[in-house]
């Protein structure tokens, strides 16, 4: 990896939609003093504030002013302000959104923050659709309005060392002078497989808990579904099964395409995307290579790049699976968020 030596003004930053604080956790990595998280979900402020050192604000980002953004920042230092908008708006698995869906506005309040607050540096990280909209045509018109020099493109996380395959729209902005993303070179993590990631974790068996980390669970299975799963191999489909086990929507026309749903994943790449949904076998590509399940909570997060101690809830504290699933699915990998904060350092630098 480049060494990144910083100057003595330090890059202060708020975190817009920080979710869990993947993003968060990155640039912390990175040097970056991440100062303040802003989501207007509750069950983010636990995870965010246990595992980084900067404050969590539940707010709308509609509802934030720059006075409120300044008062974090203080008076010295260079400003940074990141965030991820909600990405399922724009997910190409989300066919029925529409303008009318009023997270597809957000990023517009995330330009008004900019043109209010005039940090000296922006980041964005969202799903590769959002390129085509109207809505980030315009972020880029009101960045560049202001001032700024940007950067963007669409990313494969795993050329980064995420463990998984993600593609990404990530943006760069700053009034300092051009600036870009550190390539997968430059950067030099190199490929993680699956195996590297989660291949020495303890087996547990659909439906379990590890005793020693409540986060290491698993879904269960019906005993059809169990079936299927002893019947799929790492990297092939349910087009393999006995047909008595083939779901009934993919024996019609319209269903045999979607080959990408009730999978394993391979020990030797990547894992396939880490939606909300990962818990479910059904949902995609998400069986274990090996055991008998859908890859648990933990594993979902350690794809997703969090680090193995990586605290999602208090102890003593009632775990929703859901809640937990979803959390660690919406979040920016920990690793993308490192190498845009050595990217920023980096530029700071340079400048």
């Amino acid at each position: 990896m480049i060494p990144i030596v910083m100057k003595n003004d330090k890059v202060i930053a708020v975190d817009l939609f920080c979710g869990a604080g993947g993003l968060t956790h990155g640039l912390q990595k990175a040097g970056i003093n991440v100062k303040l998280g802003v989501d207007i979900d509750e069950a983010c402020a636990f995870p965010y504030t246990a595992n980084n050192d900067a404050h969590f604000l539940r707010r709308s980002v509609e509802e934030i002013n720059a006075s409120e953004l300044n008062s974090y920042y203080g008076e010295r230092g260079i400003r940074l302000l990141a965030g991820c908008a909600p990405c399922q708006t724009f997910s190409t698995y989300n066919r029925k959104a529409t303008d009318r869906d009023k997270r597809w506005w957000l990023l517009s309040h995330f330009s008004r923050l900019v043109g209010e607050s005039c940090p000296e540096l922006v980041t964005m990280e969202n799903v590769p659709r959002l390129k085509e909209q109207q809505v980030f045509t315009d972020f880029m018109d009101d960045l560049k309005n202001h001032g700024y020099d940007v950067w963007y493109d669409v990313v494969n996380c795993a050329n980064y060392g995420v463990p998984q395959l993600r593609r990404r729209l990530v943006l760069l902005a700053s009034k300092f002078g051009p600036i870009r993303l550190f390539s997968a070179e430059e950067f030099g993590s190199g490929i993680r497989t699956v195996k590297d990631a989660i291949g020495d974790l303890p087996p547990i068996a659909a439906g379990m808990i590890d005793p020693d980390d409540p986060i290491h669970q698993a879904s269960s299975l019906s005993d059809t579904n169990l079936k299927r799963i002893q019947a799929s191999q790492p990297g092939g489909s349910w087009r393999e099964w006995p047909k008595h086990l083939v779901v009934d929507c993919h024996k019609r026309d319209a269903g045999r395409t979607y080959s990408s749903v009730y999978g394993r994943m391979n020990w030797n790449m990547p894992s396939p995307t880490i939606t909300t949904q990962f818990l479910g076998f059904g949902n995609g590509r998400f069986g274990h290579p090996e055991q008998d399940r859908a890859i648990s909570l933990r594993e979902g997060a350690i794809l997703q790049s969090f680090p193995r101690e990586y605290k999602f809830i208090a102890p003593g504290d009632c775990l929703s699976r859901k809640t937990i699933g979803r959390l660690i699915g919406n979040a920016v990998p920990v690793k993308l968020g490192e190498v845009i904060g050595a990217s920023l350092n980096a530029h700071v630098n340079h400048y």
